[in-house]
């Protein structure tokens, strides 16, 4: 693979692509991310791993090009693992305040508070080929929202590495531990090896 190749990501959500270029950035070789404008398919599936494929066949299709996609959210083992694939819906507004709110709404008086930020990364080749890997960092849910940083559930999530909130994260601190890292670094040289 010498040649520079284009691969949609296929997300709308302008945090996730700025993210995902930091993060792939170094490693990405002579992969050009380019961004999607096309539809947003329906995530009807019932794991992270299904929507993250919905998600990468939906701009595969559209685009005729390799697309790479994600679903992620948290997981919270107090709540069977809620709101997993309807955290950025989990209080139905879309805000992630309004989620925020929500979850320790729903944590107010509970003790185990252990949770995961899950990230399953998908890609979708043009011809069909596809593969799709999960990661998950562990942490807790906090009692309070601290940090202005990140994004989404950053400010309540502690990870288990630090003794801060992802949100008191540098964005350099968070893209070496998170969950998309994990993700996208595992998914990375299988589509290398498939482009090559």
């Amino acid at each position: 693979m010498t040649e520079a190749v284009q691969v949609v990501l296929a997300t709308h959500n302008e945090h996730k692509v700025l993210e995902l270029r930091r993060i792939l950035g170094p490693d990405l070789g002579p992969i050009e991310l380019v961004a999607y404008d096309g539809p947003e398919p329906v995530e009807d599936g019932e794991t992270f791993e299904e929507n993250a494929l919905i998600k990468a066949r939906a701009a595969a299709r559209h685009t005729g090009l390799p697309a790479i996609a994600d679903d992620s959210g948290i997981a919270v083992d107090a709540l069977g693992g809620a709101p997993g694939i309807h955290s950025a819906r989990y209080a139905g507004t879309r805000r992630s305040e309004d989620n925020v709110a929500l979850l320790l709404e729903r944590l107010r008086g509970v003790e185990d508070r252990r949770a995961q930020f899950v990230c399953a990364a998908a890609a979708v080749l043009p011809g069909g080929t596809e593969h799709v890997v999960r990661a998950e960092w562990p942490g807790r849910v906090l009692e309070a929202p601290a940090g202005s940083g990140g994004f989404g559930y950053d400010p309540v999530f502690r990870p288990d590495e630090v003794e801060v909130s992802a949100a008191e994260l540098t964005p350099e601190q968070k893209d070496a531990l998170s969950h998309r890292r994990r993700a996208f670094s595992a998914l990375l040289p299988w589509l290398h090896a498939h482009l090559s």
